[in-house]
């Protein structure tokens, strides 16, 4: 793609991008049914009963359902990830060790699996605790302890002239290959994924400050995403693509906060979920900024301190996946826009998204059509493959 010039989209095309990312759409029913998980939660820990309820645990969401941009596995035997952190808003790091508050939220969280009837074990991971579900669920949460951290947060970044505009929300969480771990210790590792949030919801408004029919909650709740915009359909698409491409080289795929960061830079406030998808494509490259010495940085807006690139230094092989998906995205999805005929948009499509998805979002574009059921056998191969891979990859999830 030539990253200068805006590619021409057809009304085909553009249609087709449109119905790829309602179908992308995860259900409202997978939604509640997290939703209604992680306030049974909050609610257990704060019951009578509770042995942590006099230090305030409040549960709220992050990651992708927080942002309204989860995507359904390639495979149904993978699980969706319910990203939630446990606050403590009544403890201080001078009160108590990382190893003893998770240790608390884990006497907790392994007595809530037992009140619920959970027959699969409360698994512990580095930074958190998960609840996987019954199978039917098809989703796990995982429970990540943490501190307000906000006063210290905005000192630091003060200290290195810093933006602070999102460390109100700054917290501690807990690690256990931290160094301090096993002490009381003001030195924790930090997290804000409640600024994060808030960040990427200021993107998704680019240009609309003053359109008063767009409303966006508290983000205590889980955000209600049944109308999405541009954005965040364009990064729900990103996302896809990175799946179907990185199927078999998991370890290698771009992690999706890299790809949502970049995307909500370079998104300019598109009305058009075809028009922020080129317009990200062509420019979310241009956020990296190049270091001294070389090095990558994709600063963590909540967080400026933090550099999401970071594990590039010592991976460089993660450094030129990303580079080398941004350019199959860009070239795939430019092939897509130029064409009008409806079955060969389906076709270049598949390679990117999967044969399936592809070709759903053209039944929804075109309102009833018969699916061919002879293609080219790359097409099915990929499809296959990638499908394969998932289920591989199913309970091989990053130690969080």
């Amino acid at each position: 793609m030539n990253v200068q010039t805006r590619i021409p989209t057809t009304d085909e095309a553009a249609k087709t991008l449109e119905a790829l990312a309602q179908e992308l759409e995860i259900s409202p029913h997978r939604y509640e049914q997290a939703e209604k998980s992680y306030r049974s939660l909050g609610d257990w820990l704060n019951r009578p009963a509770s042995t942590i309820r006099q230090f305030d645990p409040q549960v709220h969401v992050q990651g992708s359902f927080g942002l309204g941009t989860v995507i359904p596995p390639i495979s149904d035997d993978e699980h969706y990830d319910v990203d939630a952190v446990c606050e403590f808003r009544n403890l201080t790091k001078g009160q108590i060790a990382q190893e003893e508050l998770k240790r608390r939220l884990g006497h907790e969280i392994r007595s809530y699996a037992a009140s619920q009837g959970m027959k699969n074990p409360v698994e512990e991971g580095r930074r958190c605790w998960t609840l996987v579900y019954a199978d039917g669920a098809q989703f796990h949460m995982d429970v990540t302890p943490g501190i307000p951290n906000a006063a210290e947060q905005r000192s630091r970044l003060a200290a290195g002239g810093l933006d602070e505009a999102f460390a109100g929300t700054a917290i501690a969480i807990t690690d256990r290959d931290h160094p301090n771990y096993r002490i009381i210790s003001q030195d924790w590792p930090r997290s804000n994924p409640r600024g994060y949030i808030d960040w990427f919801r200021s993107c998704m408004v680019k240009g609309r400050e003053q359109d008063r029919s767009i409303a966006l909650d508290s983000t205590e709740p889980m955000p209600d995403y049944k109308g999405r915009m541009p954005l965040q359909h364009a990064v729900m698409i990103l996302k896809r693509h990175r799946d179907i491409m990185f199927a078999d080289r998991f370890d290698e795929r771009p992690i999706s906060v890299i790809l949502t960061t970049l995307a909500a830079h370079a998104y300019a406030g598109e009305r058009k979920i075809a028009d922020a998808l080129f317009t990200i494509l062509r420019g979310m490259d241009r956020h990296i900024v190049q270091q001294n010495g070389g090095a990558l940085l994709i600063a963590n807006p909540s967080d400026p301190s933090e550099n999401f690139a970071d594990k590039w230094v010592k991976r460089p092989e993660r450094r030129e996946a990303f580079f080398e998906w941004l350019a199959q995205a860009r070239d795939d999805f430019e092939h897509v826009a130029v064409l009008s005929n409806e079955q060969l948009i389906a076709e270049h499509l598949a390679k990117g998204v999967g044969l399936d998805m592809a070709y759903r979002a053209k039944k929804r574009a075109t309102r009833g059509f018969a699916a061919p059921t002879i293609l080219t056998g790359g097409l099915v191969r990929n499809e296959a493959q990638a499908r394969s891979s998932a289920v591989q990859l199913h309970g091989d999830r990053r130690n969080a």
